[in-house]
Formats: structure tokens, C-alpha cells, sequence
């Protein structure tokens, strides 16, 4: 947002419901009152505010959606130190239950955006023969493994992750462990592409399966927690309470299998199963799985986060742990579709 927006958004967040006329006459801004109305149009389209009334009685107020997808600077917002951020520090139920369930997480010009691109990859792939298919979808399971294993922390490079994959070649110097956490992935990819509806409609126990595929032999615990985990890096606290933990997961794919927009179901599964943190382990590894599979599933673009920055990856997901912000996670997600269609397909 330019300064004269984030001008709007204050003097309406300090008063509450207003009219544009009250606004015109309270801002610094220098600007006429059709380009004001005009301004006013676009926060609106962008989720940031909600209307009551009509007409000449038309008030405006911060919308539901605010908090979630108010443009935050990440940068400006990591110059403080853990300790030093206000932060939510607890599980938000109402944040999937009210929020999320009833606001939808894209703009409009974000969503012709990704349909325009999804559009493109329907066109690129019916020229493709069903090899030529195939190959592509290998190359993108090929680069998902690898990125999905390195946000991880796994240190094989992208190279070493084909060789694996392709002949079952390990890499010298590198663990047995970390061997075994991309081949889950590609064998968890390949039970998606397999079974492309598998994960419609989204269910706790189909969770529960993926996350099972990708954590096989790597000794973490199988099925849902029990007991507390911390995150590195964040104050913020997941539930702890096992029968919490299933309501909350629950809860998300009710929301989840509720919306109709696809694109806002793969986000929203990306970001929310992150956000419970069900497992003791695999959180996000799980997420980008069913993210993936969900799109499969309605023949949407996968996406194989390649070219994320791993730092900038894990940053928008604390925001979202903390502040309950979708805003960077979104921004990430659609450079990323657009990544996909343009370089696999």
C-alpha cells in the first residue's frame, strides 16, 4: 500500500465506521474526492475494507480479513528480535473458524492472475503427448523433492537429488537419513499422481496417510501428537492437547472442502496444516504434498517451490504463526504457480 492508503487504513482503524465524506476531510492526503472514492474502491476489492449501507449512507469499516491479508513488510518486521516482536502467541481457533471460513484469502486481480496462468497450462499441456507429460511431471517431482527436502534442512544439492531419484545413487558424504527423506517425497508424489482424488474430499486420516509416506524409517512418530512441541525461531505455541489438535485439524478441512475457489484450497491447506502443526514432525513436508495433490486433483498446475528462498519461505510462514498474516505465504505461492507454468509445462 502507498502512503495514502495506509493514511485511509489508519484514520479508519482509529475510528471505525465512516463515510467517505469523514475521511476526505480528515486525511493529510491532498486528493480529490472522486480519486479518494476511487481509492476506497480498490481497498475494498483488496479485502482491506467492508461496506455497510448504500448510497449516501455508505460507511466503511476495517473488513473481517484485515489481520490476514493486510500487507505487512517481512523485512521491516524481522528487524526485531524474537523477543522483542508482539506477537500472538497461541493457537487461533477463530482464525479458521471465522475468519478464514468466511473471507476469501485472493483479490480479485490476484485471482485472473492465476486463472490466466492456469489457463496457459491447460493450453501447454494438451499439446503434450502422455510421455512427453510424464516426463515434465518427473522433472517437477524431481525439483519439489529437492526443495521440500532443503527447507528441511537436507544438504543434497539438486544433482545429487536427480541422481537419487533417477538411479537410487546416493550421495557420498551425506546421511542415510537424508537419502531416505527424498525418496519418501518422490514416492509420496507418486502415490498423489496415482491416485489423483485420493485427498477429495480432505480428511484428517488422509493426512495422516501422506504424512505417514514421508516420514517412513526416518524414526519420527507416526499419527497425531500427544504432547508439546516448540518451533525454532517464533514464541508462538501450537496446541498441545491431542483432542484440540484433531478438532482444529478438523476444522481446517471442513473449511477447506467448503470453499470452491482451488487455488484458495491449496493455500489454505499449505498454510494451515503449517499452522497446527499436527506431528511431531513433517509439518510442512505434509502440507506441500496435499497442497499439491489438491491441485492435482482438479487438474491445477503443481508447484515444486524451486526458485523459493527457503529463508523467505520460513519468514512468511512465522508471520502467519505470529500475526495471523497471509499476506508474504500468498505472495509466495502465486510467484510460484506462475514459476511452475512457465518452466515445467
Amino acid at each position: 500500500m502507498d502512503n495514502r492508503d495506509n493514511e485511509i487504513i489508519e484514520f479508519v482503524k482509529s475510528i471505525g465506521e465512516c463515510s467517505s465524506k469523514e475521511i476526505h476531510d480528515n486525511i493529510k492526503s491532498d486528493i480529490s474526492y472522486a480519486t479518494l472514492k476511487r481509492a476506497l474502491g480498490q481497498l475494498k476489492n483488496q479485502n482491506l475494507l467492508d461496506t455497510t449501507g448504500q448510497g449516501k449512507g455508505t460507511k466503511y469499516k476495517l473488513s473481517a480479513a484485515y489481520e490476514l491479508v493486510q500487507p505487512l513488510n517481512i523485512d521491516q518486521y524481522f528487524k526485531k528480535e524474537i523477543d522483542e516482536r508482539e506477537i500472538k502467541e497461541s493457537f487461533s481457533f477463530s482464525v479458521i473458524n471465522e475468519v478464514i471460513a468466511k473471507t476469501d484469502s485472493f483479490t480479485e486481480s490476484e485471482l485472473v492472475k492465476l486463472s490466466d496462468l492456469q489457463e496457459k497450462y491447460k493450453a501447454n499441456i494438451a499439446e503434450l503427448s502422455e510421455l512427453e507429460y510424464k516426463n515434465e511431471m518427473e522433472r517437477l517431482a524431481i525439483d519439489l523433492s529437492w526443495k521440500s527436502s532443503q527447507i528441511e534442512g537436507n544438504t543434497y544439492s539438486l544433482l545429487e537429488t536427480e541422481r537419487l531419484l533417477k538411479e537410487k545413487e546416493t550421495a557420498a558424504g551425506k546421511t542415510k537419513e537424508e537419502a531416505t527423506m527424498l525418496l519418501n517425497h518422490k514416492e509420496a508424489l507418486d502415490f498423489i499422481v496415482q491416485h489423483d482424488d485420493y485427498l477429495n474430499p480432505l480428511t484428517v486420516s488422509k493426512i495422516e496417510d501422506i504424512h505417514s509416506i514421508l516420514i517412513k524409517e526416518l524414526g519420527v512418530e507416526r499419527n497425531l501428537r500427544k504432547r508439546r512441541i516448540g518451533i525454532s525461531g517464533t514464541n508462538y505455541k501450537p496446541l498441545d492437547n491431542e483432542f484440540q489438535i484433531i478438532e482444529a485439524l478438523r476444522n481446517t478441512c471442513e473449511v477447506i472442502n467448503s470453499k470452491e475457489n482451488i487455488f484458495e484450497k491449496a493455500l489454505l491447506t499449505l498454510v494451515l496444516i503449517s499452522y497446527i502443526q499436527p506431528f511431531m514432525d513433517g509439518n510442512k513436508r505434509t502440507a506441500r504434498i496435499v497442497s499439491n495433490a489438491i491441485l492435482l486433483n482438479y487438474n491445477y498446475c503443481p508447484i515444486s517451490f524451486r526458485t523459493v528462498d527457503t529463508i523467505d519461505y520460513k519468514k512468511a510462514m512465522l508471520l502467519f504463526y505470529e500475526q495471523n498474516n497471509i499476506s508474504n505465504f500468498k505472495e509466495i505461492f502465486i510467484n510460484q504457480f506462475e514459476f511452475a507454468v512457465r518452466t515445467y509445462f
